[in-house]
C-alpha cells in the first residue's frame, strides 16, 4: 500500500510541475568574450589590453559584445568609473553608442570628458545589431546629452556640454496648433507629452539656469509660472509640473539667500529688466519684488533677507519700533490716529512740508487709512442705532446727519477703487479678492443712495409701514444698506494681515471660503434632486391657507404645513432641515395614504443622512485640510500676504485717506491740467530739436542705466558662484557613504591588485624578459616589443632576470608580493604617478598596498623599519606584523608578518609548514638586508644569523618531511637566486644606508642584542 501511495505521489508531482524554457533567447557569449568582459569588470588593465590587441590580430572575440544585462565593455567600465580602461577602449575604437548618456546618468565627469573629446572613426569592429536598435536603448530619442545632464543637475557636466555649444529645443505651448505639434500629437500623443515634460524638466534645472541664464531670477519666475499653468492643463502630469514649478521657486529663494549686504539685496530687488536706456528710471522702486508678487513667488518674497529690507522701509520713521513695549506701541498708534485729519490737511496745503512728507511714510499712511476706516465703521454703527430720530411711516425720508457724514467716505472709497483700477489695470484688479469685495460694497452703497433719491422724489407723504408694497424703494434701500454694512464690517479683516497672530487665521478663512464654494456645488445638486422628488410626491396634497389653523401656510407658521407643496417651499424645507428646524410630521398627509407617507419619510430621512453625515463631514474635513496646509506654511503664507499689504502703501499715489482724497489738491489740479493739455488739446507742433543740453542729459541717463546693469550682472555673477559652491558642499554633506562608494573602492583595489600581479608574473604581457625592466627592457617578452601594458608603464620595476623554474618558486614569487609592492612604492615615492591607490585606504599616515597591508605614508621603508623587520620571528615589531598579516607556525607560534596572495590563502594551503617558513625566512632575510649596504659589521651579524636560522630550519624540515629532500634543494636554490636578484634590486639603496648612519647604528645595536638573546 505504501509503495502504491508513494508511486502515486511521485507521478502526481511530475504531473503538477510546469516545464520552463527560455522564450526570448539571445546569442550566447564565447568563453573568450566572457573572460574579456570579466577582466573589464575586475579592472585588469593588462589583460584587457592583451585581449584588445589579440582581437585586432586574430579576430577571436568581438570587442563590442554585450553581456546578458545588455552592457558592452565600455558601459561596464563607465559603471565602475575606471577611466584608464575607458581611455584604453576608446583608443581601440570600440562602439560608443549611448555611452555618453550612460556616463552622464552615472555622473562620471572624467568619462564624459573623454567621450566628448573622442573622435569617432569611420570604420570599426563588428557591432551587434541589438545595439543599433533604438528600442533596445535605455533612452528615448528625445533625450539629448544636455537634457539628461540637466535632469541630473550636475554642474560640471552641464558646463562641459555648454562649452561644446549644445542647445535645448524650445518647447511649444500646450494649445499650439502648428504643423509640427499637430502631426507629432497625432502620431504618438504620449511621446509628444513626455517629450515636452523632459524639456521642461531640463529647463528647470537650477544648475542650467545658473550657468546659462543672463537673469536667473527672471528666468525662474517665468518658468515656475508657466509650469504652474501647465499643471492645470495637463492633468495627467500635474504632480510632475507642480514639482518642477516648486523647484524653480526654491532656486530663486536659494539664490537670494547668497546675498551678503544690503547693497546687493537692493540691487536685486530694485532691478527692472524692461527699462529703456534713454528713459529715466523713476518707477523701479522694488520692481523685481513686485514681479515676484505677480508670479506668486512666495518663497522668494518670504525670504528673511527680503523681509528685513521691507521692514526697514516700513518702519522708516521708527527705527526702534520692534523693540518698544506693546503699551507704548498702542499709545503711539492711537495718538497718530487722532491726528490723521491734521496730517491730511497739511498734505493738502503743503505737500512738500515736514508734516506733508511725514504722512507719505508707509507706516504713517497705514495708520491714517486705518483710522479713517474705523471712523467710517463708527458712523455706520451710529446710523444702525438711529441716533437721529426720524418718522418711521414717512415713505421718502430725507437723509439724516449721520447719512450725510457717511456719504463723503463712500465717495472717497469709490474714487480710490477707480484710481487703483486705472493704475494697475483691470486684470490685476480683479485678481485680488479684496478688490472684488470692495466693488460689491461700493455698489451696494451706490444702490442705497439711488433708491433713497427715488423714494425721496416719488413718495413724500406718510403712510403706515404695514401698508407699503413689498418692493417699495425705501424698503429695498434699507435692505441693501443692511447688507452693505455687513460687507463693510468684514472688510476690516484684511487689516489682520499686519499682525503675526491674526494674519494666518485670516488666510485660513479665505482658503475655507473656497472649500465652501466647492462644497456648495455638490450640496446644491443633492438638494435639487431630493427637492424634485419630494415635490412630485406631495404636490397633490397641497392645502389652502384658509384650511390651516391660524390661517398660515408654509414652514414658517406655528404649525408647519405644506412643506413640499411647491418646489421653492421644498428647497427651503430641505435647507432648514440641516439645522433641525423642520419637524417630521410635515411628511404626513390628510388622507389615509400610509404608503405615500412612508415613502416621503424615507426620502426625507435619506436626504438628512446624505447631507448631515456625508456632505457636512466632508466639508469639515476639507476645511481642516485647508487650515492644516496654512498652519504648516504659516510663516511663508503670512509674510507673503503682509508683503502685498505693505507694497500697496509703498506706492506713491493714494496718500490721503477718505474722505480727504476727494478734495482737489493743488498737485491734483496741476496733474489734471497737464493731462488735458497732452491728450485733449492736441495741437500740431514740430518736434523739438535736440540741443547740447538735452543730448547731455540723455547720454548721462543712458550711462547711468548701463552702469546699473553692469553692477547688477556683477552681483548676479557673485551670487551664482556662491550658490554653486554651496550646492556642491551640501550635496557632499548629504550624500555620505553609500553602496556606490564601496563599489568604487572595491574596483580600485581590484585594479591595483591586477597591476601588481601583472608585474610579478613574468608570463604575463608587459613584463620584461632578459632585460629585467618592465616596459623598458630591450629583451622584453611582452606583446608589442616589451612595452608595458600596465596603466603606469613609465614606472620601471626591476625583477630577477632568471624566470621561475618550479612550482615552489612560483609560489614563493606570490609570497614576495609585499616586497615587490614596497619596491614599487619606494621607487616612485609619494608622487602622483605612483600606482593607483585609493585614498580611502590611508589610515593614520599609512597606506595599504593592494588593499592588504599598511605601508608608511612616504611610500617606502626607512632604514630603521627595515632593520626592525629582522629582529624576531615570533614577536611583531612593525604594524604590518599584526592581525591578518601573521601566519601561525607549528606549536601556535606566530610567524613573521607576510602577505599571501588570495589564491594561496584559499587553495594552496597543502604545502608543508617548513616550506612556508623557508619562504618566510627568505623574504625576511631579503628585506632585512635592504638596509645593510651601508654598514659592514651589521652585515656580518646578519649573515651569521641567517646561517643559524637556515640550520635550524633544515633540521626541522628533515624531521618533518623526509621524503621531500629533492624539493627542498630546489627551494634552497631558489632562495639563492632570489638573494642574488634582491641584492641587484637594492644596490641603489646603499647610498641611503650610508646617509642614515644614526638610524642604522640603532638597528645594528638591536641586532647585536637579538643575537645575544638567541645565543
Amino acid at each position: 500500500m505504501s509503495q502504491l501511495y508513494y508511486r502515486r505521489t511521485d507521478s502526481s508531482s511530475y504531473r503538477d510541475r510546469i516545464p520552463l524554457r527560455i522564450v526570448r533567447s539571445e546569442s550566447e557569449l564565447s568563453s573568450l568574450e566572457k573572460a574579456y568582459l570579466g577582466t573589464v569588470e575586475k579592472g585588469d588593465y593588462g589583460s584587457v589590453k592583451q585581449a584588445l590587441e589579440e582581437a585586432e590580430i586574430y579576430f577571436k572575440i568581438n570587442i563590442n559584445c554585450i553581456d546578458p544585462l545588455g552592457r558592452t565593455a565600455l558601459l561596464i567600465a563607465i559603471e565602475n568609473e575606471n577611466l584608464e580602461i575607458i581611455e584604453l577602449l576608446l583608443s581601440f575604437n570600440v562602439y560608443v553608442g549611448d555611452a555618453l548618456l550612460h556616463a552622464i546618468r552615472k555622473e562620471v565627469v572624467g568619462a564624459v570628458e573623454l567621450l566628448l573629446n573622442h573622435k569617432k572613426s569611420s570604420g570599426g569592429m563588428q557591432v551587434p545589431p541589438i545595439l543599433l536598435d533604438k528600442q533596445f536603448s535605455d533612452f528615448t530619442p528625445d533625450i539629448t546629452p544636455i537634457i539628461l545632464a540637466a535632469h541630473t543637475n550636475n554642474y560640471e557636466i552641464i558646463k562641459l556640454l555648454v562649452q561644446k555649444g549644445v542647445a535645448v529645443p524650445q518647447p511649444h505651448e500646450v494649445r499650439c496648433n502648428c504643423v509640427e505639434c499637430v502631426s507629432s500629437s497625432d502620431v504618438d500623443s504620449l511621446r509628444h507629452s513626455r517629450s515636452r515634460l523632459n524639456i521642461y524638466r531640463a529647463l528647470s534645472s537650477p544648475s542650467l539656469i545658473a550657468l546659462s541664464s543672463e537673469d536667473p531670477f527672471l528666468t525662474a519666475f517665468r518658468l515656475s509660472w508657466e509650469l504652474q499653468e501647465l499643471s492645470k492643463v495637463e492633468n495627467e502630469f500635474k504632480s510632475e509640473y507642480e514639482e518642477l514649478s516648486q523647484q524653480c521657486k526654491q532656486f530663486a529663494k536659494d539664490l537670494l539667500d547668497q546675498t551678503r549686504s544690503s547693497r546687493e539685496l537692493e540691487m536685486i530687488l530694485n532691478y527692472r529688466d524692461d527699462i529703456n536706456l534713454l528713459e529715466e528710471e523713476g518707477n523701479n522702486d522694488l520692481a523685481r519684488l513686485k514681479l515676484a508678487i505677480k508670479y506668486h513667488q512666495k518663497e522668494f518674497v518670504a525670504q528673511p533677507n527680503c523681509q528685513q529690507l521691507l521692514a526697514s522701509r516700513w518702519y522708516d520713521e521708527f527705527p526702534g519700533w520692534r523693540r518698544r513695549h506693546w503699551g507704548g506701541k498702542f499709545l503711539t498708534c492711537v495718538f497718530l490716529s487722532l491726528l490723521f485729519p491734521v496730517f491730511s490737511l497739511c498734505y493738502l496745503i503743503a505737500p512738500k512740508s515736514r508734516y506733508g512728507l511725514f504722512i507719505r511714510k508707509p507706516f504713517i499712511k497705514f495708520i491714517c487709512h486705518t483710522a479713517s476706516y474705523l471712523t467710517f465703521l463708527f458712523l455706520l454703527l451710529l446710523a444702525s442705532q438711529h441716533i437721529v430720530t426720524t418718522e418711521p411711516d414717512r415713505q421718502g425720508p430725507a437723509p439724516t446727519t449721520v447719512e450725510w457724514m457717511i456719504l463723503p467716505w463712500v465717495l472717497g472709497f469709490i474714487w480710490t477703487e477707480i484710481k487703483q483700477m486705472w493704475d494697475g489695470g483691470l486684470q490685476d484688479y480683479i485678481h485680488d479678492w479684496w478688490n472684488l469685495m470692495d466693488f460689491v460694497m461700493n455698489s451696494l452703497y451706490l444702490a442705497t443712495i439711488s433708491l433713497k433719491i427715488v423714494a425721496y422724489t416719488r413718495y413724500s407723504g406718510c403712510k403706515p409701514r404695514n401698508q407699503w408694497e413689498m418692493w417699495h424703494p425705501t424698503l429695498v434701500a434699507e435692505a441693501v444698506f443692511a447688507i452693505a454694512n455687513i460687507f463693510s464690517s468684514l472688510r476690516l479683516i484684511s487689516l489682520f494681515t499686519a499682525n503675526s497672530h491674526l494674519g494666518p487665521l485670516q488666510i485660513s478663512l479665505g482658503r475655507m471660503l473656497l472649500d465652501i464654494l466647492k462644497f456648495l456645488f455638490i450640496y446644491c445638486l443633492v438638494l435639487l434632486a431630493f427637492a424634485n422628488g419630494l415635490n412630485q410626491l406631495y404636490f397633490y396634497y397641497e392645502t389652502k391657507a384658509a384650511d390651516e389653523n391660524g390661517k398660515c401656510k408654509g414652514i414658517r407658521c406655528v404649525e408647519q404645513n405644506n412643506a413640499f407643496s411647491t418646489l421653492f417651499e421644498t428647497l427651503q424645507s430641505l435647507f432648514w432641515s440641516i439645522f433641525g428646524l423642520i419637524s417630521l410630521y410635515v411628511t404626513n398627509v390628510d388622507a389615509d395614504h400610509q404608503f405615500t407617507e412612508f415613502v416621503g419619510a424615507t426620502m426625507f430621512g435619506t436626504y438628512n443622512i446624505i447631507s448631515l453625515v456625508v456632505l457636512l463631514n466632508m466639508l469639515i474635513a476639507m476645511m481642516n485640510n485647508s487650515y492644516q496646509h496654512i498652519a504648516d506654511h504659516a510663516d511663508i503664507e503670512w509674510k507673503f500676504a503682509r508683503t502685498k499689504l505693505w507694497m500697496s502703501y509703498f506706492e506713491e499715489g493714494g496718500t490721503l485717506p477718505s474722505p480727504f482724497n476727494i478734495v482737489p489738491s493743488p498737485k491734483s489740479v496741476w496733474y489734471l491740467v497737464c493731462w488735458t493739455k497732452r491728450h485733449v488739446c492736441k495741437m500740431p507742433h514740430s518736434k523739438p530739436t535736440d540741443t547740447f543740453g538735452t543730448l547731455g542729459v540723455s547720454d548721462t541717463r543712458a550711462a547711468e542705466n548701463l552702469r546699473r546693469n553692469r553692477q547688477y550682472q556683477e552681483v548676479l555673477r557673485n551670487l551664482v558662484k556662491r550658490y554653486v559652491a554651496a550646492m556642491i558642499r551640501d550635496a557632499k554633506t548629504e550624500e555620505g557613504l553609500t553602496e556606490e562608494n564601496f563599489k568604487e573602492l572595491k574596483q580600485d583595489i581590484s585594479s591595483f591588485r591586477y597591476e601588481v600581479m601583472g608585474m610579478m608574473k613574468t608570463g604575463k604581457p608587459g613584463l620584461g624578459g632578459p632585460g629585467g625592466v618592465v616596459g623598458g627592457g630591450s629583451g622584453g617578452s611582452g606583446v608589442g616589443g616589451g612595452q608595458s601594458c600596465l596603466a603606469y608603464a613609465d614606472r620601471s620595476l626591476k625583477v630577477p632576470t632568471t624566470p621561475p623554474t618550479s612550482i615552489g618558486q612560483l609560489k614563493n614569487n606570490k609570497k614576495t608580493l609585499f616586497t615587490v609592492t614596497a619596491s614599487i612604492i619606494q621607487q616612485g615615492g609619494a608622487t602622483a604617478s605612483s600606482p593607483r591607490l585609493p585614498d580611502a585606504l590611508a589610515f593614520n599616515g599609512l597606506r595599504l598596498a593592494n588593499g592588504l597591508a599598511p605601508l608608511p605614508a612616504d611610500g617606502g621603508f626607512s632604514a630603521s623599519s627595515r632593520d626592525k623587520q629582522g629582529q624576531r620571528k615570533d614577536f611583531p615589531r612593525d604594524i604590518t606584523d599584526f592581525g591578518l598579516f601573521q601566519k601561525r607556525q607549528r606549536g601556535g607560534a606566530t610567524g613573521v608578518g607576510n602577505i599571501y596572495s588570495v589564491s594561496e590563502e584559499m587553495g594552496e594551503t597543502g604545502e608543508s609548514d617548513g616550506e612556508e617558513r623557508k619562504g618566510e625566512a627568505g623574504e625576511s632575510d631579503g628585506e632585512g638586508r635592504k638596509g645593510e649596504a651601508g654598514g659592514e659589521e651589521g652585515k656580518g651579524l646578519l649573515e651569521d644569523r641567517e646561517k643559524e636560522e637556515e640550520e635550524e630550519d633544515g633540521v626541522k624540515e628533515e624531521e618533518a618531511n623526509k621524503g621531500r629532500g629533492k624539493e627542498r634543494e630546489e627551494v634552497e636554490e631558489e632562495e639563492e637566486e632570489e638573494e642574488e636578484g634582491e641584492s641587484f634590486l637594492h644596490q641603489e639603496s646603499g647610498a641611503e644606508g650610508v646617509a642614515s648612519g644614526s638610524s642604522k647604528g640603532r638597528g645594528e645595536e638591536e641586532r647585536l642584542r637579538y643575537g645575544r638573546e638567541m645565543e
